[in-house]
């Protein structure tokens, strides 16, 4: 087993809260420098700069995952993490037609870029992405999994954009794989501030929208950066495993 120490939800430039510097060579500089070795790339509803992390990355050890943090009609944020670009832009397909036809203001909401693998302007996304889908989380987890994706719903002890929030609890028909909670809290506080929590598996990460939001709190023990490598790891199947370290011990981790 290999370990990887990881943050599976880095925004780029993309989502318009996300900060300037948010673009593929600072983001692949950043990880590296915080010795985590595998992320994910989880714009608001949208994907245009994915496989442009990814060609940052090339030669050297950081492993890209393409996804997407979605936000469904219920206003719950949820992770959606992919082996390949081929799976995110089908997903993407399916998201484009359940986005609403609003426009970005971006004097209010932030601008919203694509660029290409070194950080260069390439345009503008005009829709609004700060917005809901018109898809239930559960018809939202079915799909991803249909696709081969991950589903993990995302700061869920947050109240804003929160599962637990909005709703109090996961549905009994959506299709998770873990659970999601923000760099303030550690799963022992979770466990005990919600119950609902139950037996599924929790991941930490650092909602990075600014360069010095990368947590790395999380390493995954698998025999490849892979979804399904990942998802044994969740469910400590077949020697994988994850385990997040108390914020206070971030900086000791080790193999």
């Amino acid at each position: 087993m290999q370990a990887y120490r990881a943050d599976l939800h880095v925004h780029t430039v993309l989502s318009p809260c996300a900060a300037v510097e948010m673009i593929p060579p600072l983001i692949v500089q950043s990880a590296l420098e915080n010795d985590i070795r595998l992320i994910a790339i989880t714009d608001h509803n949208a994907s245009a700069n994915a496989q442009a992390v990814q060609q940052a990355a090339r030669g050297s050890d950081l492993t890209v995952l393409p996804g997407m943090e979605v936000q469904t009609q219920e206003e719950v944020h949820v992770l959606c993490i992919f082996d390949d670009i081929e799976q995110l832009a089908n997903w993407q397909n399916i998201v484009d037609q359940k986005l609403p036809r609003l426009e970005n203001n971006p004097d209010y909401f932030g601008e919203q870029y694509i660029v290409n693998a070194v950080g260069d302007y390439l345009g503008n996304e005009p829709r609004l992405l700060l917005t809901s889908i018109q898809l239930s989380i559960e018809e939202c987890s079915a799909q991803v999994q249909d696709l081969g994706g991950l589903v993990i719903p995302a700061h869920v002890n947050r109240q804003a954009f929160g599962l637990f929030t909005n709703l109090g609890f996961v549905p009994a028909d959506a299709q998770v794989d873990a659970l999601e909670i923000s760099r303030h809290i550690t799963p022992e506080k979770a466990h005990l501030a919600f119950p609902q929590i139950g037996d599924f598996p929790l991941v930490q990460n650092g909602d990075v929208h600014f360069i010095e939001d990368f947590l790395g709190s999380s390493t995954y023990w698998v025999e490849a950066p892979t979804v399904s490598e990942i998802r044994l790891a969740l469910n400590q199947e077949m020697g994988r495993r994850i385990q997040i370290k108390s914020l206070s011990s971030i900086d000791n981790l080790s193999d």
